[in-house]
């Protein structure tokens, strides 16, 4: 079997950066242990032997660009040891400037003030090991640059709602929410099992189990309107699983409905604004797309707001109430002059 095909069976359920991660770790680990077996490998990366053969097929492709044979990471791993060559250029340990090492502390102590971090300390280390290998001249002057440094985390959540969902967090309770729809424009009332908070785009949101939904959502922190810590034992139930935000916070789920609309060369920004599940564009310089929606109020006003530029193709009930509902406002619209 080819290295570049064996192995293939990776798990998938890997986020891309994590991965990304464990491979840089990995080469001059590798390249260091020439002939280490392939289970103490998975041992010392916490993966399965299975993951590590996938890794190794993966960076059995990579290397400098051109694609050459002698650009590539060469990699053996049939005889179940594995051997790496032709990776000098990632081998050596990372070695950091003054500006790189004080970016890295800036950023870890913002990490540590995020409400929700789970293991702190894993912080506190990697600040330690940091300032440790700058030496104390160093570290003084970076540990006086960074005081000066401010970075602003708040993102417009109010700050008793950001402590008090915190404190949710850490103590494993559930809370109470009154929270703004905005598609709607209402409030609505729901219990929620908080898994995590996570900034986003200088966003807060919250993620959590709804017992009002029955599954996972994400809540932005603004647009909560009042939060209550309830003497509840909120640990999330065993289906809920953190979403994966390398593929975005906004993703459609399986039953949301799918909507196809036909767009005029106008209004084609909306197939770039917008997550979609696929664009055909069309000769004229218009396009369709497809996206999926759990709410189509949104989307209806949407419609509304473009005219003419945009039609829905399916559903053909949706189309039905976008059109009933700009035969109304056009109604309205002309009692409203003839009134006048």
């Amino acid at each position: 079997m080819s290295p570049a095909r064996k192995g293939a069976g990776g798990s998938g359920q890997e986020s891309a950066t994590a991965r990304l991660t464990r491979l840089l770790t990995m080469v001059p680990w590798l390249l260091n242990r020439q002939g280490v077996d392939i289970s103490e490998a998975a041992a010392e990366f916490g993966v399965s032997a299975q993951q590590i053969e996938s890794d190794l097929a993966l960076l059995f492709v990579c290397g400098l660009p051109g694609g050459m044979p002698d650009d590539l990471i060469e990699a053996e791993w049939e005889s179940g040891r594995v051997y790496l060559g032709n990776a000098d250029t990632i081998a050596r340990p990372l070695r950091l400037g003054m500006d790189e090492a004080l970016t890295l502390i800036v950023g870890l102590r913002t990490l540590a003030q995020v409400p929700g971090i789970v293991d702190r300390e894993a912080i506190e280390r990697t600040l330690a090991k940091l300032e440790q290998a700058m030496g104390q001249g160093q570290a003084a002057s970076a540990d006086a640059a960074s005081a000066r440094i401010h970075v602003d985390i708040a993102a417009e959540a109010p700050p008793e709602h950001l402590a008090a969902l915190r404190t949710a967090l850490d103590q494993h309770r559930r809370v109470h929410l009154r929270y703004l729809v905005p598609s709607r424009d209402e409030s609505t009332e729901r219990d929620v099992d908080p898994m995590r908070l996570t900034n986003v785009d200088g966003r807060w949101y919250l993620e959590g189990w709804c017992h009002r939904s029955n599954g996972t959502r994400f809540f932005r922190a603004d647009r909560i309107e009042a939060v209550q810590v309830l003497d509840v034992d909120g640990t999330p139930p065993p289906q809920a699983r953190p979403r994966d935000l390398d593929a975005g916070l906004f993703q459609p789920r399986q039953d949301d409905l799918l909507v196809t609309l036909r767009l005029e060369p106008q209004a084609l920004w909306v197939a770039d604004y917008y997550p979609h599940e696929g664009v055909e564009y069309s000769s004229d310089g218009g396009a369709v797309v497809h996206l999926k929606t759990p709410d189509t109020t949104w989307l209806r006003r949407l419609l509304w707001r473009l005219g003419g530029s945009a039609h829905v193709v399916q559903p053909a009930a949706l189309a039905r109430e976008v059109e009933t509902g700009a035969a109304q406002a056009l109604q309205l619209h002309r009692s409203d002059v003839n009134e006048g």
